[in-house]
């Protein structure tokens, strides 16, 4: 089991967590992209093996979201 460090509550077991993925920078202008560029923002990921930025939301808990970096090649949270 992963120990999830919350920045509000501290760290807690992963069942108290939901992972919503790695986080991605919204187009400046989104009315500006045709479908292949907005069909790419919204469903396209790099699956970075190594260091990467998710977000993260405290469901059984705080009931906040933040974000936390995560090694997925060893499943550790770094600051």
């Amino acid at each position: 089991m992963l120990l999830v460090t919350c920045p509000f509550c501290g760290p807690r077991n992963e069942n108290e967590f939901v992972c919503k993925g790695e986080t991605v920078t919204r187009p400046a202008q989104p009315a500006a992209l045709d479908d292949a560029a907005w069909t790419a923002f919204l469903y396209l990921r790099d699956n970075t093996k190594g260091r990467h930025e998710e977000h993260w939301w405290h469901k059984h808990g705080c009931r906040q979201w933040f974000r936390a970096m995560r090694n997925t090649a060893d499943n550790r949270f770094t600051p």
